[in-house]
């Protein structure tokens, strides 16, 4: 049986590590930061942010209904406001659609 890695999970993640993930400037991250209420990343003494796993989730919420379903920010902020629970329990079935994704297409190629 080959060893499996487990997923890391970490408390913070770095400015420099949110932008890698999801590919976009840092301006961009700190413009969202502005717009959405929901985003509250803690800063340390050198001011730099530390986004928590909950912030990472609400970015990917943000990007999702911005650049997958083409909302508006206006539109994005009112959405999240009122089907907050409703976005984030989509949000969760998205991500394990694409763990589960990920897996078959592994599966494929070592078949």
């Amino acid at each position: 049986m080959p060893y499996k890695e487990r997923e890391i999970n970490k408390m913070y993640y770095t400015m420099g590590e949110v932008t890698e993930m999801f590919g976009v400037n840092a301006s961009q991250i700190r413009f969202y930061e502005k717009e959405f209420d929901v985003l509250q990343p803690k800063k340390n003494k050198k001011g730099n942010r530390l986004f928590t796993p909950e912030d990472i989730e609400n970015l990917k919420i943000i990007f999702h209904l911005v650049d997958d379903k083409g909302f508006t920010l206006k539109g994005a902020k009112e959405h999240l406001k009122n089907n907050t629970s409703e976005v984030k329990e989509n949000q969760k079935i998205i991500a394990s659609l694409e763990k589960l994704k990920d897996f078959l297409l592994k599966l494929n190629e070592e078949i």
